[in-house]
C-alpha cells in the first residue's frame, strides 16, 4: 500500500467504523513506514522523541513528534492485532498490578491515533486545518469505539440542562458533549476528549463549573487526551526539537480554586505530570480509566 491509498483511507472517516478499522489501518501504515521514509529526525531536546520525514510521493513533508517509548512498529505491531484486542475482551480481569498489560492499552491506543496523525501529516500544508479537524473527530471516535467494546454505552451528544426561576423551568441550555455516559437513562459521566489540552484547558474546567451550579448536581466531568507536545524549530537550520502546550498553573488554578476534574487521562504523559504536586494526584495515564476508574464511575 503506498501513501496516497493510505491517504484515501484515512481522509474518509467512514473507513472507522469499528475498532477493527482502526486496528487493520494503523498495522498498514506501520508496515508502509519503514521502506518510505526520507530520514527519521530525532528531537534534539528531548530525544525519546522523533519525526518522521517523507520521501518524495510525500513532498518531503514532516510529521508530528512520535514518541518512540510508546510507538509500536511493523516488527511488534501484534501488540496491537493480538494482545490489545484480547486484553479488551477481559479487561474487567485485568488487574491494576498487571504493568505489561497496562502498557499494552497505553501504547496501543497511542501508535493507532498517531498513525492516523502522522499520516494526515502528509497532506499538502494548505490543508493542515482539515487534517487536524480529522485526527480530532477520528480520536474521539476511537475513544467511544473502545469504551463501547468493553461494554460501556458511550457516544457523544447534546446534554439538555434546565434552568428553573423562582422554582419553575423556564428554559434549557444545550451542551454539545464528545462523551456522554448513561445507565437506565440517567447521565452518569460527561467527558471531553481531545488530541491534545492546548486552547481546551480552561473549557473543560469552566463546563464542570457550570453545569454543576445549573443543575445542582455532582455529574463526574473527565478529560482524554493524547497527548501534549508539538514540534518546534530550533535555532539550528534543519533541528528539531519539541515544546509542551500543557499549561500546569492554568490546571492547578483551576483545581484549586475553581473544581477539580473527575479524571484526566493521557497516553503520553509529560514528566511534571508524575512528579508535581496536584498534577500527579489528578493526571493518570489511559490504562487507568479502562481497567479501574470508569467502573467506579458507573
Amino acid at each position: 500500500m503506498n501513501l496516497k491509498d493510505l491517504l484515501n483511507l484515512v481522509t474518509d472517516k467512514k473507513n472507522f467504523k469499528d475498532l477493527n478499522d482502526y486496528i487493520i489501518f494503523c498495522i498498514k501504515y506501520l508496515e508502509f513506514i519503514p521502506k518510505n521514509l526520507q530520514a527519521v529526525i530525532i528531537s534534539q531536546n528531548e530525544n525519546n522523541y522523533q519525526f518522521f520525514q517523507y520521501n518524495r510521493k510525500g513532498n518531503f513533508q514532516i510529521t508530528r513528534p512520535i514518541n518512540s517509548n510508546l510507538m509500536y512498529n511493523a516488527e511488534n505491531s501484534d501488540k496491537i492485532n493480538s494482545d490489545f484486542f484480547n486484553i479488551l475482551k477481559c479487561i474487567r480481569d485485568i488487574k491494576i498490578k498487571n504493568i505489561e498489560a497496562r502498557n499494552i492499552i497505553n501504547n496501543s491506543i497511542y501508535t493507532i491515533q498517531q498513525s492516523i496523525g502522522a499520516c494526515l501529516d502528509a497532506l499538502p500544508a494548505g490543508k493542515s486545518n482539515t487534517a487536524r479537524k480529522l485526527n480530532g473527530d477520528l480520536f474521539e471516535n476511537f475513544i467511544r469505539i473502545i469504551l463501547n467494546s468493553i461494554g460501556i454505552e458511550a457516544k457523544a451528544g447534546v446534554v439538555q440542562v434546565p434552568v428553573n426561576i423562582e422554582g419553575e423551568f423556564a428554559f434549557n441550555i444545550n451542551y454539545q458533549h464528545d462523551l456522554i455516559i448513561e445507565n437506565n437513562n440517567e447521565i452518569k459521566l460527561i467527558g471531553s476528549i481531545k488530541t491534545s489540552s492546548k486552547d481546551r484547558l480552561d473549557k473543560i474546567f469552566i463546563d464542570k463549573f457550570l453545569y454543576s451550579k445549573l443543575t445542582e448536581t455532582v455529574i463526574p466531568h473527565i478529560a482524554i487526551f493524547l497527548n501534549d507536545v508539538q514540534r518546534k524549530n530550533t535555532r539550528k537550520e534543519n533541528e528539531y526539537g519539541i515544546n509542551s502546550t500543557f499549561l500546569p498553573g492554568h490546571f492547578k488554578g483551576y483545581t484549586v480554586k475553581l473544581n477539580p476534574l473527575d479524571g484526566v487521562y493521557y497516553c503520553d504523559i509529560r514528566p511534571n505530570m508524575r512528579t508535581e504536586k496536584i498534577l500527579k494526584d489528578h493526571i493518570k495515564t489511559i490504562d487507568n480509566l479502562l481497567i479501574t476508574d470508569i467502573w467506579k464511575f458507573l
